[in-house]
């Protein structure tokens, strides 16, 4: 009774110490290392739209692989609405327990409108994964790709396949580490005004900041002299004879889910480099070389944001994992379990977070 009792008065203490200071809740509760995972159901792996009791399963594992490889303690929050106004309100009332949002699984344009209202709103970062995470981990895979086929990313010709949430900030993060001359196609070949019925504001980011030669056309049109190729659409896109119209030493990734653009198989010996999605071949491209670490980073520091600069510098830190003596065609990115590379990528984001000004705990 005695134990009750004195457990129940120290808590009034922490409780009364946060109303006097609200800020206070950062160290005295578990806010600082927790994180919502926030999903609506609608884009789940590669199952489409099946709902928020579905989905369950794979917020469950999202949040395994936090504790696992960040120490963070993540809870699946699955919302039984796909409005956008109804998820951005419920997100906004249950910020208060969480450190930061990991939004998964919501469909595009949906998505894009989702982290933007929550980023503006809310006091704590919010980052949409399968945007940013699978982003990152291309552009370190990219850059390590280039280093050995010797190209500079300022002078290669990029084409991206898929003009959604993935596609979209893959495009963005490598315009922003310095691409200049990237192609983005979708279903209906390379991207035109007319694809849209509305212009979301991605989608006038991808027509003004990319396909600077103004070309017209199908894949087979974007794809001739490219250095790289990046599909985030789905199986058959790519074929042997597009393959052969690309630059030489050219570099593949197809990561589409479950099955890639080009069959693994078809792909070999027709290109210098080969990057799928799946785990039974090397150079994995897995949002978990990116977002543990990410978020590992942003709690450590504090941060109010997820920006550019902290996710470029998740990316050279991922691309920093392999060393050059062991960077080879079949090894461009770390392993998935190797968990050194969290604390590197932690380490390198709470960095850019306190240099670009959103940390909000003193570094050191």
């Amino acid at each position: 009774m005695y134990f009750l009792w004195h457990t129940l008065l120290v808590l009034a203490r922490v409780c009364r110490a946060i109303v006097e200071d609200k800020s206070k809740v950062n160290q005295l509760t578990i806010k600082m290392n927790s994180v919502a995972v926030v999903t609506d159901g609608s884009a789940v792996l590669g199952l489409g739209n099946i709902g928020a009791e579905a989905a369950l399963p794979v917020m469950e594992g999202k949040a395994m692989l936090f504790k696992e490889f960040a120490n963070i303690d993540a809870y699946p929050i699955c919302l039984r609405t796909q409005n956008v106004d109804e998820i951005v309100a419920t997100v906004k009332h249950i910020a208060t327990g969480f450190g930061a949002v990991n939004l998964e699984d919501i469909g595009a344009p949906r998505c894009f409108e989702v982290e933007r209202r929550l980023r503006e709103q809310l006091d704590i970062p919010v980052m949409h994964d399968d945007q940013h995470g699978t982003a990152v981990v291309v552009l370190a895979a990219v850059k390590n790709a280039l280093r050995i086929v010797e190209k500079q990313l300022n002078r290669v010709k990029i084409v991206v396949v898929g003009a959604g949430a993935a596609g979209t900030a893959i495009a963005r993060i490598l315009y922003s580490a310095g691409a200049r001359n990237l192609v983005v196609c979708d279903k209906q070949g390379i991207l035109e005004a007319k694809h849209f019925s509305i212009l979301e504001e991605m989608q006038k980011w991808l027509l003004q900041k990319t396909n600077p030669r103004q070309l017209r056309g199908n894949l087979s049109a974007a794809i001739r002299k490219a250095d790289v190729f990046i599909g985030v659409s789905g199986p058959g896109v790519l074929t042997r004879s597009l393959i052969r119209k690309m630059a030489k030493d050219s570099i593949v990734f197809a990561l589409a889910n479950p099955e890639p653009e080009i069959s693994p198989q078809e792909a070999l010996g027709h290109c210098r480099i080969l990057a799928t999605g799946r785990s039974d071949l090397p150079n994995q491209i897995n949002n978990v070389l990116a977002f543990p670490g990410i978020f590992r980073g942003t709690l450590d520091a504090r941060a109010s944001d997820i920006n550019e600069a902290m996710k470029l510098a998740a990316a050279r830190a991922i691309a920093a994992g392999i060393s050059p003596s062991e960077l080879n065609e079949e090894y461009i990115v770390p392993s998935v379990f190797n968990k050194r590379v969290t604390r590197q990528v932690a380490r390198a984001v709470a960095a850019a977070a306190h240099r670009t000004g959103v940390a909000r705990r003193r570094s050191g």
